[in-house]
């Protein structure tokens, strides 16, 4: 399948948490993406309805500014376009006629040779009515046929059968006479006729050459022009409505943005007091994220939306930025989570900011590569924790270099490496039962052998299995 299909059916099964994913997190954009979807259903239709609207007062905007800009070349445009359907109209052609014309000026051209043609074969079926007795037309040898067929009918009755026939093809022949004698009452050799004729093609050629190869074509041409005058029209009426129908939309778009506003503001008070409270259970008890939504700065033809009683430039996702803000303990500053956080801190904020958006629904199945990367210890222990409540409800897949967080898996695999000294392979192995013990001893000390160890390790697999789940 294409690979922009596959990307969006991905997105909606798998979500991949790693470092880099972290930074992305750390953008302004993806935060109040991110507060969008954590929002729930009722704002992302009221965002939706806030972007249809948003791009309906932009295509507006930018048609009247382009009509304004352009007025002169679209004037000029539509000039030539009006010339040219007022040529066509005063003509006036009418579908298929230039075809119509070619044979009515071939029948008037040629009015004696049709005549004498028709006078010849008329007379060939029908007899000359001047001398009746000739006896030498179709009709008349038809006639004499059938009664010398008609007389022996009854001696051989097949006869009879090819009279009948013969009789049916006199008929024919009558009807085709009788057709000719019309034809030839409505010859007419009028010079004047023919000249209105040759004058009216003369016109349709005319045009012809100017706008089409037939009057089809000339017709098809100016029903194309009358829909270029309608977009090019840049009357003052036309300008008017245009930018009636701009304000109106700008209306629209700040009082959505509005509401927007006032639903994000909720969702953040929501999303701050949860990430919070998870940050508690990973050993940063004292520590506060605060999502801050702020007003967009108001800019030059962009609409002005009112929040919190103060203006706001509305954009294409609303009149708000967001800033994902971190107070690690009471009386320090709100900063930003890129400049108030260590490298360990951060992955915490990341990981409660994840679990927390999780809970509000995403992809069913979650990776974590290494998003605990730069911590140790009890944080070590509690980002286990918290990963092992995750996958109550989702998926969760984690790659990880410490053996606080292993342990507390369901399943552990080994990635290795072999080599048979030429080629290299890569293979995955699950590790169970005794084994898995010393593979965290390994994890922890490089000492898979050592009984010391792997005891440390059986300690470490016993209290993940009893605190799985359980909040400290």
């Amino acid at each position: 399948m294409p690979v922009g299909v596959l990307a969006d059916i991905g997105a909606r099964v798998l979500a991949v948490h790693g470092q880099s994913d972290q930074m992305r997190l750390l953008q302004p954009a993806e935060q109040l993406a991110t507060l969008d979807r954590y929002a729930g259903a009722d704002h992302e239709k009221l965002l939706a309805r806030y972007r249809e609207v948003f791009a309906a007062w932009r295509q507006h905007d930018t048609e009247l500014a382009e009509r304004r800009a352009n007025a002169r070349e679209r004037n000029q445009r539509a000039d030539l376009l009006r010339l040219g359907l007022a040529e066509i109209g005063q003509v006036d052609p009418q579908p298929g006629e230039d075809v119509e014309l070619r044979a009515l000026a071939q029948r008037l051209e040629h009015t004696e040779g049709l005549r004498a043609a028709v006078a010849a074969a008329q007379q060939a079926l029908a007899g000359d009515a001047d001398d009746p007795t000739a006896g030498t037309d179709a009709s008349t040898l038809l006639g004499a046929a059938r009664h010398e067929l008609a007389a022996q009918a009854e001696v051989d009755e097949a006869l009879g059968e090819l009279s009948g026939r013969i009789e049916q093809a006199a008929r024919l022949v009558s009807d085709v006479a009788g057709e000719l004698a019309s034809y030839a009452a409505d010859l007419d050799a009028d010079p004047a006729r023919l000249a209105q004729v040759h004058e009216r093609r003369a016109a349709l050629r005319a045009l012809t050459r100017k706008y089409a190869e037939d009057v089809d074509g000339v017709l098809g041409w100016a029903d194309d022009a009358q829909r270029q005058l309608a977009e090019l029209d840049s009357s003052d009426e036309t300008l008017a409505a245009l930018e009636s129908e701009r304000d109106r939309l700008a209306d629209e778009v700040a009082e959505l943005a509005g509401r927007l506003a006032a639903s994000r503001r909720e969702a953040a008070q929501r999303f701050g007091v949860a990430v919070s409270g998870e940050l508690t259970g990973l050993a940063m008890p004292h520590a506060q994220v605060v999502a801050r939504v702020l007003a967009r700065p108001v800019a030059t033809g962009q609409p002005t939306a009112t929040v919190d009683g103060a203006p706001a430039g509305a954009g294409p996702d609303g009149a708000d930025e967001m800033e994902l803000q971190l107070v690690p303990h009471p009386g320090a500053p709100a900063l930003p989570v890129q400049r108030g956080a260590s490298g360990g801190e951060l992955s915490r904020v990341m990981l409660a900011v994840e679990v927390v958006f999780a809970g509000a629904g995403g992809p069913p199945t979650l990776v974590f590569d290494e998003v605990d990367a730069g911590v140790g210890g009890e944080a070590a222990v509690e980002i286990g924790r918290r990963l092992a409540m995750l996958a109550r409800r989702h998926q969760v897949l984690v790659v990880t270099h410490l053996p606080q967080v292993a342990a507390f898996a369901d399943r552990h695999l080994v990635v290795q490496k072999g080599s048979s000294g030429s080629v290299t392979t890569s293979g995955v192995r699950v590790v169970e039962d005794s084994e898995r013990a010393r593979e965290l001893a390994r994890m922890l000390a490089g000492l898979p052998n050592s009984d010391l160890g792997v005891a440390h390790a059986e300690e470490l697999l016993a209290m993940a299995r009893s605190g799985r789940g359980r909040r400290r």
